[in-house]
């Protein structure tokens, strides 16, 4: 061996627990591919049953297609939504929505937060209430719909328990077939499904705010009240928010109530935008202009939620 030959570098020895990077590399992309796996089902239900209807509605809003047709849909650029705007039932129906909307969600979220209020009191016999309150949520909305269409009937439930308080000096309206009284019995029964499962919204924030506050409250001397204001509503930022914005949109997506219980009438006094599309698209077999009304629909929508949302927006 020649003098001038440079000694051989002993390589170090492996540090214990360090992971080679081409291990780790495989193990990230093992990760990624479970990842994707596990994820898979929900995207393909999500591309199939919203994305898919989506773009299909988005395409046929512009055309003249209908439902069943010999004639292949026609490109009509605008027409569809021309005619929307002048169509006077569109407003009537957005009117009806709104009327709906603006009712049912401030009422709804407050009888459910004073019921959740209750429910999370420590007494006995809340579970019993509990139950009974989800009982309507768990049932189907066509079966109520057609037990309170009986109820609102004019020998119906209600009317006979009028005519028994006011021992015969009081009779009950036909409740359904009236214009003034068709939209607010709807309101009512609607109210009084849905609000089981928001009060169960609300007791789940409601239990989720730590009992130091309340005690610390309790040794400042603070009132029911005070309590409620500086302690309880502040710490339900967030469940506020979801309840407000699910609450809308099931009051403006409004249509098995009505599709039941009135069929849009009396004199459309109750027709709503989902109703209305619905009624286009398959009685009238007009998918296009249906797809219009759809189309209207989503955006608005979407620009409710997305005011609503900034309003109840956390502060920085």
């Amino acid at each position: 061996m020649s003098a001038t030959t440079a000694p051989k570098q002993l390589s170090k020895p492996a540090v214990s627990g360090q992971v080679r990077p081409g291990k780790e590399r495989s193990a990230r992309s093992h990760e990624t591919l479970i990842g994707a796996a596990m994820a898979s089902p929900a995207v393909i239900l999500l591309i199939v049953f919203f994305l898919v209807p989506v773009l299909l509605a988005f395409g046929l809003a512009f055309t003249n297609a209908r439902l069943i047709s010999p004639r292949p849909p026609r490109f009509v650029g605008a027409d569809n939504f021309i005619t929307l705007f002048g169509d006077s039932l569109f407003w009537a129906s957005l009117r009806n929505t709104a009327y709906f909307a603006v009712i049912v969600v401030p009422v709804q979220a407050g009888l459910a937060l004073i019921l959740a209020l209750l429910a999370n009191a420590k007494v006995r016999g809340t579970n019993f209430f509990r139950t009974v309150y989800f009982v309507p949520v768990v049932t189907s909305m066509v079966v109520i719909s057609l037990l309170w269409r009986f109820i609102y009937q004019p020998d119906g439930l209600l009317n006979q328990i009028i005519e028994a308080v006011t021992f015969g000096h009081l009779h009950g309206t036909d409740w359904l077939n009236n214009p003034t009284t068709a939209m607010p019995a709807i309101m009512f029964m609607s109210i009084w499904q849905a609000v089981g499962f928001h009060m169960i919204i609300w007791l789940a924030g409601l239990q989720t705010i730590p009992q130091d506050l309340y005690e610390a409250a309790s040794l400042d001397g603070a009132s029911g009240w005070k309590t409620f204001t500086h302690v309880t509503w502040p710490s339900l930022r967030a469940t506020r928010t979801f309840i407000l914005i699910t609450i809308t949109i099931a009051a403006l997506s409004l249509f098995t109530q009505i599709s039941v219980m009135t069929q849009g009438g009396p004199l459309d006094r109750t027709t709503t935008v989902v109703f209305m599309a619905v009624r286009a698209g398959y009685e009238q077999q007009s998918t296009g202009y249906a797809a219009a009304v759809s189309l209207v629909f989503f955006v608005l929508v979407l620009a409710v939620s997305g005011v609503q949302r900034f309003l109840t927006r956390d502060e920085a």
